[in-house]
């Protein structure tokens, strides 16, 4: 069998056909390149509208990304890599020197800029109206009714679901945003305590510890009481009683306010309970986990009632009318 022999001039046009396609790939290579940069410079060059804050979490870029994107603000997976390429972002509050940025710089800024923070502090017992009022709308230079409506647009209750703690927050944060931060981290409280003790968590369920913790959490001396304290409440309650707690008429702005028998003849809220049975519907304060705890565990007792000694500052315990009108003459 004669084998075809193949010519110098056939192997020529051999390698410049070769020569020709690597140049083609390489030159397809070279559009499809440009044609990705110029996607991405187009990307970057996109505006982005956020907050003059931002809060970035702890962890991976792909759960900042997720963090910034419950926050309302638009980003992709792309955006978790083009990170990498900026830098690394600092968790925490990061002060954005414009509301409207080109992404590019947006994401610079994340991992250049901090903000300045303001501590803030909750106390146990506090009402949401005096705290919002009096400490955190001159601190954060925010207005007041704002603050105030955000609280009634985000919860489904108008107290007691705020956490007692000492925050750092930033300047420059929107009403609605330090709101919605606060809400959160005692949505997170009430979650891990609920799903300790009950397996679950129901927020409607959940909140009727609230009310009761928020009446100890006024009317109690110390942490050690706080069970004590629970089981008059729930003592009075189960006998049909009132609970005839002065601590209650403390709400809203009455906080700080003394107590007095012409407040209690006038005062006709639902937090008067004097003249209501029963538990009010809300809360009347923000309450600590010592708290709650107490109003889901109160202490197994016959007491109904209890006086402040004015010598100690604690409470004394009594089963019987007779005896806790004896206490009260004495202290009075």
């Amino acid at each position: 069998m004669e084998i075809p022999l193949i010519n110098m001039s056939t192997k020529v046009n051999i390698k410049a056909m070769n020569a020709k396609a690597i140049f083609k790939i390489f030159f397809i290579g070279l559009d499809v390149f440009f044609i990705i940069i110029l996607a991405m410079l187009f990307y970057l060059l996109q505006p982005v509208s956020s907050n003059s804050v931002v809060y970035i979490p702890k962890g991976s870029n792909s759960k900042i990304i997720a963090s910034l994107n419950n926050a309302k603000l638009q980003f992709s997976k792309l955006d978790q890599y083009l990170l990498l390429f900026f830098g690394s972002p600092q968790s925490g509050w990061i002060n954005i020197s414009n509301t409207n940025l080109l992404r590019a710089e947006f994401l610079h800024e994340l991992t250049i800029n901090k903000a300045a923070l303001v501590k803030i502090t909750l106390i146990p017992g506090e009402t949401s109206e005096y705290f919002l009022r009096t400490i955190v709308a001159p601190s954060l230079k925010l207005n007041p009714d704002k603050l105030l409506n955000e609280l009634k647009l985000q919860s489904n209750y108008k107290e007691g679901v705020l956490t007692p703690d000492t925050y750092l927050i930033p300047l420059g944060i929107s009403e609605e945003l330090f709101i919605k931060y606060l809400l959160e981290n005692t949505k997170k409280r009430n979650y891990e305590i609920s799903k300790k003790v009950f397996g679950d968590y129901e927020e409607n369920k959940f909140y009727r510890f609230v009310i009761v913790a928020s009446i100890i959490q006024k009317e109690a001396a110390n942490k050690e009481e706080m069970p004590v304290v629970a089981s008059v409440i729930y003592n009075r309650l189960n006998k049909g009683m009132k609970l005839q707690m002065d601590g209650m008429l403390n709400y809203g702005m009455n906080s700080h306010n003394k107590v007095t028998p012409e407040m209690i003849r006038n005062d006709d809220s639902e937090f008067n309970s004097y003249k209501n049975e029963g538990l009010p519907s809300v809360a009347i304060c923000n309450v600590s986990t010592p708290a709650i705890l107490a109003a889901i565990s109160p202490e197994k007792t016959n007491f109904l009632y209890f006086m402040r000694d004015k010598k100690t500052g604690k409470h004394k315990f009594n089963t019987n009318l007779s005896e806790h009108e004896k206490e009260v003459a004495r202290q009075r």
